[in-house]
């Protein structure tokens, strides 16, 4: 591939265009990045006034399952590059379109493979060959039960097509098992024939790896995994992200902060259990040895470069460009070495990496858009330690709420704030975000958590 040659005028004949599909809190911060490079920025979402079309230039709303209405936007619109940045889109109206020559990022056939669980589950550990869970598939009831017993519990079951923890429980044991079945045909995304079932991982902490498909220096396309994020789920939602994962001290060896993963302390506070706790990581109050470290960040960037490297394969190399989120499960280990399980894959900027808008010289945003622009990027830096804590409405229905606290949370030194401007609230929905620096990545998360909880807690809901 060639670099970009040229990027043109907003507005104008010979603009350069992109189009987002899915407007929200990480589509706008994509579409400032455009903006920034003078790129017309193109809006589409199932809602009106989402975060992203208020900083783009035009917004269509409009079904994004409904495959006629996605053609007939692009093909009037004719992007330079059709974005997706949710998982609610008919994906084979996105083969179809690039089969007529539009540029779907990263490609069509990416995008489609991550949306089913079943079809990545496949291509991770068959295909890329990187270790996850014990999982099985199941098409009705009884197989579902059968799988579940094979498995074991408690395990999860996942709906084919799903995403943000939709269509997904944790089977505690056979009595719940028709439940799920009922759940995840319920709130699955789109047409699911099977289902997944998972072992549980009793993980030391959640880690999400960014990995960028760009253009090297030479213009061909590479796979390149960047810092370690780590995060905290809630109910399976996204909840907390810091960056560096492990805040090394080169002159002591260890992390300047003890670790902090499943069940410690700072975990609790961030997320207080909601049900009983299943597990608690051996390794919480203890500082990361180097090498362990090091190791652990080693079989991260390998897990997330095979898997990537295989959605993007084809006869003529690797075909797509774009950031991807990795998640994957990380087990410290003890006298033995540590493990990492393969979770799932986002073709698109991930929601735990908005901490990058305070840790990266370039955050994960501005690199999707250099990178699906044909842009070069010759090298990411971490510039300090960082946390992102979400800010949750807890009212539903709630049109223009309006956000107290935001000068008692800015008091904070290093703290910055989000607020995404999203027309109306249902209890939990994200809101906005709070982000923090600081010297080591526990005193980020504790200013972005007590920012996030005075902003959140003085929310008028009118």
């Amino acid at each position: 591939m060639e670099f970009r040659r040229e990027i043109g005028t907003p507005l104008f004949e010979g603009s350069t265009k992109i189009l987002l599909l899915g407007a929200g809190e990480l589509g706008k911060e994509v579409a400032i990045e455009a903006q920034r490079l003078g790129v017309e920025v193109v809006t589409v979402d199932r809602y009106d006034k989402p975060p992203a079309s208020h900083v783009a230039h035009r917004h269509y709303t409009v079904n994004m399952l409904d495959g006629r209405a996605l053609k007939a936007i692009v093909r009037r619109e004719r992007p330079d590059a059709v974005i997706p940045e949710i998982e609610a889109i008919n994906t084979d109206a996105l083969l179809e379109l690039e089969e007529e020559g539009y540029f779907i990022v990263p490609n069509a056939r990416a995008v489609k493979v991550t949306m089913d669980r079943v079809l990545l589950r496949k291509l991770a550990a068959e295909e890329a060959g990187v270790q996850t869970s014990k999982y099985m598939f199941a098409e009705n009831l009884d197989e579902l039960k059968d799988c579940c017993e094979k498995i074991g519990y408690p395990c999860l079951v996942k709906a084919q097509m799903s995403s943000g923890g939709l269509g997904s429980t944790v089977v505690e044991d056979r009595s719940m098992v028709k439940l799920a079945y009922e759940r995840a045909l319920k709130e699955a995304r789109g047409f699911s024939k099977q289902l997944i079932v998972e072992q549980l991982v009793d993980f030391d902490v959640e880690v999400t790896v960014l990995t960028l498909a760009h253009l090297d220096l030479n213009g061909e396309v590479v796979v390149t995994p960047l810092e370690p994020i780590g995060h905290v789920r809630s109910t399976g939602h996204y909840h907390v992200s810091w960056q560096p994962l492990f805040d090394l001290d080169p002159t002591t060896g260890t992390t300047r902060s003890v670790f902090e993963g499943y069940g410690g302390p700072m975990h609790l506070m961030e997320d207080p259990p909601h049900g009983r706790l299943r597990w608690r990581s051996k390794w919480n109050g203890k500082r990361i040895d180097l090498d362990r470290a090091l190791a652990v960040k080693e079989m991260l960037a390998d897990t997330a470069r095979r898997v990537v490297s295989k959605l993007l394969e084809s006869r003529e190399g690797l075909r797509g460009l774009g950031i991807f989120g990795c998640e994957i499960f990380v087990k410290l280990g003890d006298e033995d070495k540590p493990q990492v399980f393969f979770n799932e894959v986002s073709p698109r900027p991930h929601d735990t990496g908005m901490v990058t808008l305070v840790t990266q010289d370039q955050s994960e945003m501005a690199l999707h858009v250099r990178a699906v622009l044909g842009l070069p990027i010759p090298e990411v830096k971490v510039l300090t330690c960082g946390a992102c804590h979400v800010i949750l409405a807890k009212v539903d229905g709630a049109w223009a709420p309006r956000y107290g606290g935001v000068s008692e949370a800015l008091k904070i030194p290093g703290v910055q704030l989000r607020l995404f401007g999203k027309p109306v609230t249902y209890v939990d929905r994200r809101m906005g975000i709070a982000l923090a620096i600081a010297d080591s990545t526990n005193e980020a998360r504790s200013k972005a958590m007590r920012a996030a909880h005075v902003v959140e807690g003085a929310i008028n809901y009118g």
